[in-house]
């Protein structure tokens, strides 16, 4: 399928690595607080402190932190859906920070997003297939037909049939809403795919499913994978990098396994020893089973 040529925007400056497909340089994003004195100026939220990070094509990096630690509103950035204080953002290799909304149509083509909750991100209204569609609509990609074609195999490649395309997303399972989003995010053929804490929202028996799936797209399209996570599990199972962040700071950026066996920074050593492990809940020893059965 082939759509209208995106017009050309002004090219990475000088220092930029030419292979990065997603890079971050000092990116800062402030919000002032509402006034509530004449005598004093409004306080100002640093959400953001001067993030720099480069993400090469095919990588995948999971950004991990608490709540309010601003991993969200770096996401934001990211996709062009706010702009940062001061810094620059660059996606395959032109700029996101600088451009009004109208000049960001190829962006939304290049990037495509999985949030976090499958139901609140699909129109109740509209059928699977219309919503799989939507960015190539929007886009002006391919032919009806050719679009009908690209949803059937959309569908088929995220584990779902060929007839879900007439049905609503309200009769389907979490799991499935959520494949659904992810065959929408790969319509329009994305080179970077980034996931808003993409399985937080589900049941714990269908997350490995649907992150396996994620593992699975990633791979057989070539894709860069950003994924914002609080669950540091997550993240290990999918991610070849972790960013963690704490109050708007990125404090320590590791190959996975590396963070995982040897992290640097206390922060990142709290956050590792927050996760909960099956073994201490049942404590130091499992259970004597051969105790708890009945004499004879």
């Amino acid at each position: 399928m082939t759509g209208p040529a995106s017009p050309r925007a002004a090219t990475v400056p000088a220092g930029t690595p030419a292979a990065a497909a997603v890079s971050l340089r000092d990116v800062h994003r402030e919000f002032r607080r509402p006034r509530t004195s004449l005598r004093h100026d409004p306080a100002v939220v640093h959400a953001v402190r001067g993030v720099s990070l480069d993400i090469a094509a095919g990588e995948r990096v999971g950004i991990v932190g608490e709540s309010g630690s601003g991993k969200t509103t770096l996401l934001r950035l990211l996709c062009g859906l706010d702009t940062p204080t001061s810094g620059e953002v660059y996606v395959q290799g032109r700029p996101v920070h600088d451009q009004p909304a109208r000049r960001l149509r190829w962006l939304r083509r290049e990037l495509q997003l999985v949030f976090q909750d499958p139901m609140g991100s699909l129109d109740p209204r509209m059928r699977v297939g219309q919503i799989v569609a939507e960015p190539l609509v929007a886009q002006r990609i391919g032919s009806r037909a050719e679009r009908r074609a690209r949803v059937t195999e959309l569908l088929e490649r995220v584990g779902l049939p060929a007839e879900a395309a007439d049905r609503y997303p309200h009769q389907f399972s979490g799991g499935q809403r959520q494949r659904i989003s992810i065959a929408r995010a790969l319509a329009p053929r994305p080179h970077v795919l980034v996931g808003d804490e993409p399985v937080s929202a589900l049941d714990v028996s269908v997350r490995a499913q649907v992150l396996n799936l994620v593992d699975e797209v990633v791979d057989g399209y070539g894709l860069t994978l950003v994924l914002v996570s609080h669950d540091l599990s997550v993240v290990r199972h999918v991610c070849d990098r972790v960013a963690v962040m704490r109050q708007g700071e990125l404090v320590e950026v590791a190959p996975t396994e590396q963070l995982y066996r040897d992290p640097q920074h206390p922060y990142t050593r709290e956050l590792l020893a927050s996760v909960p492990h099956l073994a201490d809940a049942l404590g130091s020893h499992p259970p004597d089973m051969e105790r708890s059965q009945p004499d004879e």
